[in-house]
């Protein structure tokens, strides 16, 4: 088969008309030619560190929706779906994802549970670590979290990126704010990126040392405008990524949205290529092609390198977006979950206290770390109770894998003045996680989560809605018009009740990410993430 266009030559920075030639999934030749065709062929897109599970979607799913923009290959940490299946739920990532026309390069999640300060639903210890890197289909050792793991000596810790090193894979990093003698011994281990930047001083630091930098978007971290001045200098050493794309985002747009912002900003387009579409195959090995003779026939369409609007992308030189259609088809697989607790009373869900103070978690706009306040408690009737007035109010971390006692704070900046919103999407070990204005609508909102085994849900003063999340409890078994339709009407209802919030459910998600600083909750209790350890909730 044969296709022309404007050939865009990354790595020699030329564009040229010309034709490609491709035959059994492979590139034959690429020779110069004269037509009168305006558009352009480069290399697909790659994010470089994503959890798929953030999409609500099985890979085969989220394969349908990424190659519209001209994602044809992923960096993939199954961490979210680890911690609830362990080895087993990364299995069925990798085999879903083969079903398809894309390439998703799976990682051995390193920190499952993330931390013991909380209750996950399985266990990866280093034994399985060295199976899983085994495995061909298993590119690198997934990001390692438990960064004072690294810093302290852990042994178990250390047992897992020994066998990385040992496979000679590489291992990604998650180091939020750290620096110094710190960072340096965390890069000493072999730990080789961080996606966690988010002041351009850090950036600079680790990038000095070393490091690859990515440059992350999602749809609660927002870090782009504080690093993208790196690229310029530093293009050879970063990438980009999503890390969590929430479905809504997923029908508008990918790694080209940030592409076409960076190019926006007078930044030398080849530069930002090589960050989207060769660095991350450098790095990690990948099997994906650069427009190559010799190499997979993996490539996009654009119409210009302005907008980077996509016509069409191959991969493996099969058509899988054309015309604004999605080729790749819905395929069947078998469900698989974890979830066994019973519903909850409004009476578990009581603060009884007579303090005057208490912690407040500081929720922020678009990042994934947050404050902690101090702020005066409001009492009745013997109990602490949600502040609606003064946005200070009530969550909660339920235990989805066994019954407990809920697990009680209160946070700043949900905005709600009516209702709760809850989700079993908690990241890191997919607890029910809720915030509401009063016991009884959180009370609600949960038990709707654990009658549905999982899902994302508004309980308002007139209706409840829910996104139903069968697989895992953390993803979808339907398609992902469906699910992003239905998850931006949840995130409507959401900001009807009050939130001010861009993504209020992604945001709500990571209020239970114990290690990103500062003040989180777990189902065992308030946590400082910046010291390591369970605080009170009195002051």
């Amino acid at each position: 088969m044969k296709l022309q266009g404007q050939i865009v030559d990354i790595q020699h920075k030329r564009i040229y008309k010309g034709e490609i030639t491709f035959e059994n999934g492979k590139i034959i030749s690429i020779d110069k030619k004269q037509h009168d065709i305006s558009n352009y062929i480069l290399p697909g897109f790659i994010d470089a560190h994503i959890h798929i599970e953030s999409s609500m979607l099985v890979p085969s799913e989220f394969a349908k929706l990424a190659v519209k923009y001209g994602t044809v290959a992923t960096v993939s940490d199954p961490h979210e779906i680890a911690n609830v299946l362990g080895v087993m739920g990364v299995e069925f990532m990798v085999e879903n994802g083969k079903k398809v026309p894309f390439k998703f390069n799976f990682g051995a999640p390193s920190c499952v549970p993330a931390t013991h300060f909380e209750s996950a639903g399985a266990v990866i210890d280093s034994d399985d670590i060295k199976k899983l890197l085994e495995n061909p289909d298993i590119k690198y050792l997934a990001e390692m979290m438990n960064y004072p793991g690294v810093l302290f000596d852990d042994a178990a810790v250390l047992k897992k990126i020994a066998w990385a090193n040992y496979y000679n894979k590489p291992i990604d990093g998650h180091a939020p704010g750290i620096k110094g003698n710190d960072i340096s011994k965390y890069i000493d281990a072999g730990i080789s990126t961080d996606h966690e930047c988010f002041t351009y001083e850090e950036a600079l630091e680790k990038l000095q040392k070393g490091m690859k930098i990515l440059i992350r978007e999602g749809s609660a971290a927002k870090n782009f405008e504080a690093l993208i001045d790196l690229l310029p200098k530093y293009f050879e050493n970063m990438m980009f990524c999503s890390d969590d794309k929430h479905p809504d985002d997923l029908l508008i747009g990918h790694i080209n949205q940030l592409c076409s912002r960076a190019v926006s900003k007078g930044i030398d387009v080849f530069k930002v290529l090589q960050v989207a579409c060769i660095n991350p195959v450098s790095h990690y090995n990948l099997d994906v092609g650069l427009l190559k003779i010799n190499d997979d026939a993996d490539f996009i369409v654009v119409e210009d390198l302005k907008d980077f609007n996509t016509l069409q992308t191959y991969i493996n030189g099969e058509l899988v977006f054309d015309k604004g259609i999605s080729l790749i088809e819905t395929i069947s697989f078998k469900n698989l979950n974890n979830f066994n607790c019973n519903t909850k009373e409004v009476s578990d869900f009581k603060i009884a206290s007579s303090t005057q103070k208490i912690r407040v978690i500081e929720a922020l706009e678009g990042q994934l770390v947050t404050n902690e306040l101090v702020e005066e408690a409001l009492i009745e009737n013997g109990n602490l109770v949600s502040n609606v007035e003064k946005d200070i109010l009530k969550i909660t971390v339920v235990n989805r894998y066994q019954n407990q006692k809920p697990a009680m704070a209160f946070i700043k900046n949900f905005g709600l003045k009516e209702g709760a919103i809850a989700s079993s999407v908690g990241h890191d070990s997919h607890n029910i996680i809720a915030v509401g204005v009063s016991d009884e609508a959180i009370c609600k909102a949960v038990n709707l989560i654990i009658e549905n085994k999982g899902g994302i849900c508004a309980v308002s003063n007139f209706k409840e809605k829910i996104v139903s999340l069968p697989v895992a409890g953390i993803m979808s078994d339907k398609n992902g018009g469906i699910i992003g339709k239905q998850y931006a009407e949840l995130d409507d209802m959401a900001k009807q009740m009050g939130s001010n919030l861009h993504a209020p459910f992604m945001t709500l998600s990571f209020m239970a990410l114990l290690v990103i600083p500062t003040l989180k909750l777990s189902d065992k209790g308030l946590f400082n993430g910046s010291d390591f350890k369970f605080i009170p909730l009195e002051v």
